[in-house]
């Protein structure tokens, strides 16, 4: 919904930053499916609302949605077609604009946005250390990665005007110092303690190279 009309969207072919870039069906306006901002057209400027996601394996999103339906379009060979270059440390179609040595060229990260503050947390070091306490922008976060599907959360470190430090259990389940209250750390939700029901604040983040 863009100031209370609904847009539909397709995929233009065009890459920005080698991302995918969307059309609206409306208006022809170009989008950058990485930042979710109109890049060209009548709509240049406007930004969509950041909507939680996940980007996890259809085992593991089944079996804590195990209702979930999903319609399979494409490729139904024995392996992705986009594995060669996934798979190998070429820059891509567009090369590169910049380098930084920092991180092997495909080094997969969790990218989270805050308050015009970015960081990159690379898998690398949340495979050693799954649950992260931070601070971006000004305001205490947390991320939780799964180290045997890839996904990761970002979250608001406060809840009911007090800020929780967490720890790992076992997994995704973590709990926080202050309460002792269990959380299921991709959902944000509290499973078992003093705050069971309550949910943490998920905010922008992104799984990328």
């Amino acid at each position: 919904m863009i100031d209370e009309e609904e847009y539909t969207f397709g995929v233009s072919g065009k890459l920005i930053k080698n991302v995918l870039v969307m059309y609206d069906r409306q208006t022809g306006t170009l989008w950058s499916q990485l930042i979710g901002e109109a890049i060209e057209g009548e709509l240049e400027g406007t930004k969509l609302e950041f909507m939680p996601s996940i980007q996890t394996t259809w085992s593991a999103w089944k079996k804590q949605y195990p209702d979930t339906v999903a319609l399979r379009k494409g490729y139904f060979g024995a392996s992705d077609p986009y594995d060669s270059y996934y798979l190998s440390n070429r820059a891509g179609v567009l090369g590169e604009s910049t380098r930084d040595t920092r991180l092997p060229r495909k080094g997969f990260v969790i990218g989270v946005e805050l308050n015009n503050e970015a960081v990159a947390f690379p898998a690398s070091v949340l495979k050693k250390e799954p649950v992260v306490n931070y601070e971006i922008g000004g305001e205490a976060i947390l991320i939780v990665f799964d180290t045997e599907t890839g996904a990761g959360a970002a979250f608001k470190r406060e809840i009911n005007d007090q800020t929780l430090s967490f720890s790992q259990i076992d997994g995704t389940t973590i709990t926080d110092i202050e309460t002792k209250t269990v959380w299921d750390g991709l959902s944000g939700e509290a499973i078992e303690g003093s705050l069971i029901g309550q949910r943490l604040t998920p905010i922008k983040s992104t799984s990328s190279f």
